[in-house]
């Protein structure tokens, strides 16, 4: 436990386990983001999570409680990861944030510049900025990608550069939800000097050098006694809470939805241990605490100098979506987003932060932004998994934050 205010509240654990200590701190002033995160517990069915907020730069809150393993009852320590799920999608956006920023490629330029093979099928003429926005028709691959094909960036690559999209660039905006993360790693090796994957990237030129626990590809050595499993919902649940096309198209698994999706279970097919361990899957299988996802969004959401990051590449991320031809409501999830270089941007079906936001949910509940007006960053992450489009345990950790810093939630302004 860190911090003047620093402070262990104790609550009863609603399921009748026992009891489990809330602990962390938060500053003078943020007291109801510390309410709101209690109130998850009591009223919101929150079994084990952390918050934590950066705001100008200083940690203000850092919250977590609950419990970590419902199987052993063991509590959510300071330490403890989870697996974040689409939320990795911002911390890899961070990465190629980064890699435009040192000049390594543009994101108006032509994916095919950097990668010639991709151009096949009638990609040539896919933009970076397109492919990241979702926006390239290649939401998924016809070849399943299983663990063998994923653990083989060079075979991967193949399959990645003669997949055919499915319509013109730029026409429709379909959510590439695991593919995503392939594509960006493969134009990341074929630009940066040292030819790193995306996860390695990320941990040696942002996780290492702001000191933070977050892995793209998570190691052999981290012990299970860090990691929260995930506990899922039950599907009435998601039938009642979830938007009706949405619902229908994750329950036909032809749907353009449930094919985006294959892979996302890779990072939980481990026999041994509760993730499986030196496998990239960097649209969806990032593991760490809200405690980075908090600082990496911080320090962009303040400039980014502490990773050199130019002006330039941080008022692309700020700026507002470029729409497909057909508008922003999405073929495969069936509802209004808004995505650009990586990110989701905040919609009217999506809200979170200033128009200026950045950041990623995960499926669940987890999420991660930078708020550049406010000057915030922002990290949740539960066990519990949700089944809301916009997770009310996340909403109201952030309403209370903008009440904090004085400002009305632009969620609800």
């Amino acid at each position: 436990m860190t911090g003047s205010a620093a402070e262990t509240v104790r609550r009863r654990e609603g399921t009748g386990t026992g009891s489990h200590a809330v602990a962390g701190f938060v500053k003078p002033g943020f007291e109801a983001v510390r309410e709101a995160f209690l109130e998850n517990f009591e009223r919101r069915g929150e079994l084990g999570a952390a918050c934590c907020i950066y705001h100008r730069g200083e940690k203000v809150v850092d919250l977590w409680g609950g419990i970590r393993s419902r199987a052993t009852g063991e509590p959510w320590e300071e330490d403890t990861m989870a697996l974040v799920y689409s939320t990795t999608k911002g911390m890899a956006g961070l990465a190629m944030a980064l890699a435009h920023s040192r000049g390594l490629f543009g994101y108006d330029e032509r994916v095919s510049t950097y990668w010639p093979e991709f151009a096949q099928q009638g990609k040539g003429g896919i933009t970076v900025r397109q492919l990241l926005s979702h926006q390239a028709g290649l939401f998924a691959l016809d070849e399943r990608p299983v663990r063998s094909l994923v653990a083989d960036p060079d075979r991967l690559a193949i399959v990645l550069a003669r997949q055919k999209p499915a319509w013109p660039p730029g026409a429709r905006q379909a959510y590439h939800g695991i593919t995503l993360g392939f594509y960006e790693s493969e134009l990341l090796r074929r630009v940066d000097p040292g030819h790193r994957t995306l996860g390695r990237f990320f941990q040696e030129e942002i996780a290492a050098p702001l000191g933070i626990d977050f892995f793209i590809r998570l190691p052999e050595e981290i012990p299970d006694s860090r990691l929260a499993p995930l506990h899922r919902p039950r599907m009435a649940a998601m039938l009642l809470t979830m938007p009706l096309p949405l619902t229908l198209a994750a329950m036909n698994p032809r749907s353009r939805f449930r094919r985006c999706l294959l892979g996302s279970e890779l990072p939980e097919e481990n026999a041994k241990h509760v993730y499986a361990r030196n496998l990239e899957v960097p649209a969806g299988g990032g593991v760490g605490t809200a405690r980075a996802l908090a600082r990496a969004y911080g320090v962009f959401a303040t400039g980014g100098r502490e990773l050199g990051l130019r002006e330039e590449t941080l008022r692309q991320l700020m700026a507002p979506a470029v729409p497909p031809v057909h508008g922003f409501r999405d073929a495969c999830v069936k509802v209004e987003m808004q995505f650009s270089l990586g990110f989701m941007k905040p919609g009217p079906k999506t809200p979170f932060g200033h128009p200026s936001s950045f950041g990623a949910p995960g499926t669940g509940g987890s999420f991660g932004f930078a708020d550049p007006h406010a000057r915030v960053g922002y990290g949740y992450i539960p066990n519990q998994m949700g089944t809301h489009l916009d997770d009310p345990r996340a909403a109201a950790l952030r309403r209370a934050m903008y009440h904090a810093i004085g400002e009305t939630d632009p969620d609800h302004a």
